[in-house]
C-alpha cells in the first residue's frame, strides 16, 4: 500500500501520515520513505514517540550513521544521538545549541563526508519560539539566471566548523578542532541519488570562494545566501512534541529561531552518512 503524504509548500516538503518511526518497518515502507525522502527533501512525521534504540534503529536503515564530534553531547546509552537542548544536568548543559539563534547550515559540510541526512525528533518543547526553518537548495539553484549560474560554475568555498561554533555555539576543544579543520567544497553540489544540482553553501560556515579576490568572494555570497532564503523556497516548521522530521542534507539548509530560556526544549538527532563510493560532494 502507498503511504499517503499531505504536502506542506509547492516546492518541497511532505507529511507521511501512518507511519511509526521504528527500525521495524518493514523493507516495502522504508523504500517509500526513502523514495519519498529524495523526493520532497523533508519528511514529516506527526505523533512519535520513539525510544532512542528505535530512533537509531530507523535512521540506521538510510544508512551508516555518524558519532557526531561533539561528544560531549551524545546520549550515554546511544551515541549515535545528538542531544540538542538548553536542558541542566548536574549544573552542565546535556545539549548542543541551547535558547539561542541558530543560523542557516548545512550539517556537516565542513567534513570531507558530509552527511546525506538528518533525521531530528522532538522530545520537549517550549510554547513559542524554536522553529525551523528549511531551504530549497536545488529549487533555488534551479531558479538562477544563467548567468549567475555560469559565473559559479566549477568553483569552490571554503567551509569552517569553528567559524560557526563562533557564531552560534560554544567553541570546540583542540581534539575536535584537529578532527575539522577548514575544507573546501563544490559551490554547486550534484546530488548523490537524484542527480539533481543544489547550491552547496551557507551563511554559517562559507567563509570564502577559493580562486576570486576577497571583496567579490564577499559579494557573491551574500547574493547567493540571500537568494537561497527568498520566500518561495522557505518552510517553517512548529514544532509539536512528537514531531520528527528527516531531512536531506544535500539540498537542504536550515536554521531555527531563538526561544525563550525560562521553558525548556529537548531534540534528539542522528545523522546520516552516504554510501563510501558517493562520499565525496560533486
Amino acid at each position: 500500500m502507498a503511504l499517503k503524504i499531505r504536502p506542506l509548500t509547492e516546492y518541497f516538503g511532505a507529511e507521511a501520515q501512518s507511519v511509526a518511526v521504528s527500525g521495524r518497518c518493514d523493507a516495502t515502507i522504508i523504500e517509500q520513505i526513502r523514495s519519498l525522502w529524495h523526493e520532497h527533501k523533508i519528511l514529516l512525521f506527526r505523533g512519535q514517540s520513539p525510544t532512542e534504540q528505535d530512533l537509531v534503529e530507523f535512521s540506521r536503515r538510510f544508512g551508516a550513521l555518524e558519532i557526531h564530534v561533539r561528544t560531549e553531547y551524545l546520549s550515554s546509552a546511544n551515541p549515535e544521538l545528538l542531544l540538542v537542548s538548553n536542558m541542566m544536568q548536574d549544573g552542565r548543559p546535556i545539549g548542543i545549541l541551547s535558547e539561542n539563534e541558530v543560523g542557516w547550515h548545512y550539517d556537516q559540510i565542513y567534513l570531507p563526508r558530509p552527511a546525506l541526512g538528518s533525521l531530528l525528533c522532538a522530545v520537549k518543547i517550549p510554547p513559542a519560539g524554536g522553529n525551523t526553518y528549511f531551504a530549497d537548495t536545488a529549487s533555488a539553484y534551479e531558479a538562477l539566471p544563467d548567468a549567475t549560474k555560469k559565473r559559479i560554475e566549477g568553483k569552490r568555498a571554503v567551509q569552517s566548523y569553528e567559524a560557526f561554533n563562533n557564531l552560534y555555539s560554544v567553541p570546540t576543544s583542540k581534539e575536535q578542532k584537529k578532527r575539522t579543520p577548514d575544507i573546501d567544497q563544490p559551490l554547486v553540489r550534484t546530488h548523490p541519488f537524484t542527480e539533481r544540482k543544489s547550491l552547496y553553501l551557507c551563511a554559517g560556515m562559507t567563509t570564502r570562494i577559493v580562486g576570486i579576490p576577497e571583496d567579490e568572494s564577499r559579494e557573491l555570497l551574500d547574493e547567493l545566501l540571500e537568494w537561497i532564503v527568498r520566500p518561495e523556497f522557505v518552510y517553517c516548521h512548529e514544532w509539536r512534541a512528537g514531531d520528527c522530521i528527516i531531512w536531506d542534507n544535500a539540498c537542504t539548509i536550515h536554521r531555527r529561531d531563538p526561544f525563550d530560556s525560562r521553558h525548556e526544549r529537548l531534540m534528539k538527532r542522528t545523522t546520516i552518512l552516504p554510501p563510501p563510493k558517493l562520499a565525496v560532494p560533486f
